[in-house]
């Protein structure tokens, strides 16, 4: 019997490539925190978030035959869920309630910060255009570096950098830091 926990990413796509549902399913529970946290960060919804997680799953797992590099998993699945993302918002523009202010942080951070600095980073990041807000994303949640994230908004690594660049000193001058 194989063993899902100590097999190899390489070795689990190769056996979700031919269907295994277990594999899969092991690939996913080692991305799904981040993924969610990448949607929430976008969508700024939660019930929202959870559904494209969902559906990038379902997508995920009826495609995962189209895979190309073995090695590429976690931006792949990234990359659909950017595009699930987009879908989304383009669908329903919402604004995070202040309900929901706390459940974000608690999600987000894994604890609840001081609510007025919370407040303003939000508040700050809201203030950034859809581009600048998953490209902002994918490097802080997903942690990519800027060609990663170039090749899944199919951008240019260089304008990639440096619209990150402007999204982080336009946040920077919001929360009243205009120094570098």
């Amino acid at each position: 019997m194989y063993d899902y926990e100590k097999g190899s990413e390489q070795e689990l796509i190769r056996r979700a490539r031919r269907g295994d549902v277990k594999a899969f399913a092991r690939l996913y529970s080692e991305i799904y925190k981040d993924l969610y946290r990448f949607a929430l960060c976008v969508l700024r919804h939660p019930q929202e978030a959870e559904d494209a997680v969902s559906e990038t799953v379902a997508a995920a797992y009826e495609n995962i035959s189209k895979l190309k590099k073995e090695g590429s998993f976690r931006s792949w699945m990234f990359t659909i869920l950017s595009n699930q993302c987009r879908k989304s918002l383009a669908q329903n523009r919402r604004e995070i309630s202040s309900d929901n202010a706390q459940a974000y942080a608690r999600e987000t951070c894994g604890s609840e910060p001081d609510y007025a600095q919370q407040q303003d980073v939000r508040r700050a990041f809201e203030e950034l255009d859809e581009e600048e807000r998953m490209i902002v994303s994918f490097s802080v949640f997903g942690g990519y570096k800027s060609d990663e994230i170039a090749f899944m908004l199919k951008k240019n690594a260089a304008t990639v950098r440096s619209r990150k660049s402007r999204a982080l000193e336009k946040m920077r001058v919001s929360l009243g830091g205009s120094e570098r």
